[in-house]
């Protein structure tokens, strides 16, 4: 369950950046985290890793990120801050703070479930595609909705209300995660169709968790709706996960580029054992027919039996032995005493 609080008034209550005493829900977290992906195998989704860590580096704030990050109060979700004077620090970061350890314990275990089934189905590209759509659109969403109440209801409540949380993100992807399914799940003991869990899962939390964001729940759930609709209406790539793809095309050359240095088969010099033809065997080398030892391209003459390089591709021996006087390839045991006789040099 994925739980955004909210916290007093622009001309009110304050909004401290300091952690209470914890609860010991932090380890619980990391032994959650543990279990579920040495269960993934091989394909541990790494974005939803990475974005578990980044919520966790922002709230536990160790070493020298305390004093780069910005306190709490100044990236909370306000509104009034945020249209007043674009303050869009407010509207990005605020969904990576939390107010208090059960907070972030609850957004974390909801992504830990959802992200690993979103991504090991759609793909890691595609899957931070849709958080940072589902990010942009539940951020928006809930700035119209209060900027509407404020002009046709005269309500500002929530125009003046403050608002952390990735929870916004988390009911998106829950509409996403369920849109197309059948199946029915159990919550607070009442079976409901999964397609609708999210609804039923807004008004509980609304009645049962006083301080949470209905505004911002709400608008996370009409962005995953949004999101299923752009997908069904469009038909082409997506944009942003071209745009992901490239850059992590970018970041991770310099890494394949090592690797691929490192690798065994791109050590410069001879080769043994390898397919290829007795003129060409692969990047400056040619291979000998006699006794099938690569070469480089500048040596004529064998460096494992002494045969000639010839241009039509058959080697014959540079120097004739009574044992293969009469064939046009060396015997066995005259290829076994030349490479005895190369190695006694």
């Amino acid at each position: 369950m994925g739980v955004g609080m909210s916290s007093g008034r622009r001309r009110g209550i304050g909004i401290g950046g300091g952690r209470g005493a914890s609860s010991g829900m932090l380890p619980l977290l990391a032994l959650q985290v543990l279990l579920e992906y040495g269960r993934a195998g091989a394909s541990r989704p790494p974005v939803t890793a990475a974005l578990i860590a980044a919520n966790a580096l922002v709230y536990l704030r160790p070493g020298a990120l305390d004093a780069v990050l910005p306190p709490l109060s100044r990236v909370a979700f306000n509104p009034y801050l945020i249209i007043q004077y674009g303050d869009l620090t407010r509207f990005f970061l605020s969904a990576f703070y939390h107010l208090s350890e059960t907070h972030f314990f609850y957004n974390m275990t909801s992504l830990l479930w959802k992200g690993i089934q979103l991504e090991t189905s759609v793909g890691s590209v595609e899957f931070a595609s849709m958080v940072a759509a589902l990010l942009a659109l539940s951020q928006g969403i809930t700035l119209l909705l209060s900027k509407g109440l404020l002009l046709f209801g005269n309500e500002t409540a929530y125009y003046d209300q403050y608002a952390v949380g990735f929870s916004g993100v988390l009911f998106g992807m829950k509409i996403v995660l369920n849109a197309w399914s059948d199946d029915y799940v159990f919550l607070h003991g009442m079976v409901i169709p999964a397609k609708y869990a999210a609804w039923a899962e807004l008004l509980l939390i609304q009645a049962f968790i006083p301080g949470t964001s209905f505004i911002g729940h709400l608008g996370g759930i009409l962005a995953g709706l949004t999101y299923l609709w752009l997908k069904r209406s469009y038909s082409g790539p997506d944009p942003l996960a071209l745009l992901i793809s490239g850059i992590t095309s970018v970041v991770s050359w310099p890494v394949k580029f090592a690797q691929g240095l490192l690798r065994p088969g791109h050590r410069r010099g001879s080769r043994v054992g390898r397919r290829a033809s007795s003129r060409e065997s692969g990047r400056g080398m040619w291979r000998c027919s006699a006794c099938t030892y690569d070469n480089l391209r500048s040596a004529d003459i064998c460096e494992m039996c002494s045969t000639e390089r010839e241009d039509g591709g058959r080697a014959f021996p540079h120097r004739q032995h009574p044992q293969a006087s009469g064939n046009s390839e060396p015997s066995v045991d005259e290829i076994r005493r030349r490479r005895l006789q190369r190695f006694d040099r």
